[in-house]
């Protein structure tokens, strides 16, 4: 157990497969405990409602975040049509309706391919992006006005997966930097309607897949028995 434990403290990067309504930092947090070192952070930060690949890395390991961060990301998920919430998900509540009568499938692939390539977004205001050396989520629950300035990012695909109205499925590999929920909300404009961000798993993050992450329960146990 010992000998596990002094590994991780050393320095390693650990694959987590991050559950639903966990933070980025619960996970931290729950390694970090378990370990008993400080030196713990995540290379990239998956919102609560959001499920997939999460890089923990450890000791020394912590100086290859800023690596694993540029590295690209792939995402599957769903959007859903005709509804749109503030947080362009389901943290907050609906408050727009919107008609999707008029939406075909070749309207929504042409969506997808538009929004393919370097495209200018803006985050949502519901995120920890700093505004006066206060994260923006926090002026957004007091209703407070808030202008983000767009960003270029990148979409290097923007595969629709399924359609199955409202909801329509979807993979996208991005650059460093992209919000999928601005992405959602950017769809449902370009289909002259609203969409929201229904559900969202990370699935690689550059040649790291979830399919070689630990569930963060197992971790901690195989942490705590050997």
């Amino acid at each position: 157990m010992e000998d596990l434990k002094e590994q991780f403290a050393e320095g390693k990067a650990i694959l987590i497969d991050k559950p639903l309504d966990w933070t980025s930092f619960d996970v931290v947090k729950k390694i970090r405990n378990n370990i008993k070192i400080k030196k713990v952070g995540h290379a990239g930060t998956l919102d609560p409602l959001a499920t997939g690949l999460l890089i923990v890395c450890t000791g020394k390991f912590t100086k290859r975040i800023e690596h694993y961060q540029g590295l690209e990301k792939e995402y599957t998920g769903i959007i859903e049509l005709g509804k749109t919430t503030p947080s362009y998900d389901l943290e907050t509540a609906f408050d727009k309706e919107f008609s999707i009568e008029h939406i075909e499938e070749k309207n929504i692939m042409d969506a997808a391919t538009a929004l393919t390539g370097e495209i200018q977004q803006v985050p949502p205001v519901f995120s920890a992006i700093k505004v006066g050396g206060e994260r923006v989520y926090n002026k957004a629950r007091r209703k407070e006005n808030i202008k983000l300035d767009p960003r270029s990012v990148t979409i290097h695909e923007f595969e629709i997966t399924k359609i199955s109205m409202p909801e329509v499925h979807f993979r996208v590999v991005c650059s460093k930097g992209t919000y999928i929920r601005s992405l959602a909300r950017d769809f449902g404009v370009m289909l002259e309607s609203g969409a929201y961000l229904k559900s969202l798993r990370r699935t690689k993050i550059g040649e790291y897949s979830v399919d070689d992450a630990d569930d963060i329960d197992q971790f901690i146990k195989t942490l705590n028995n050997q």
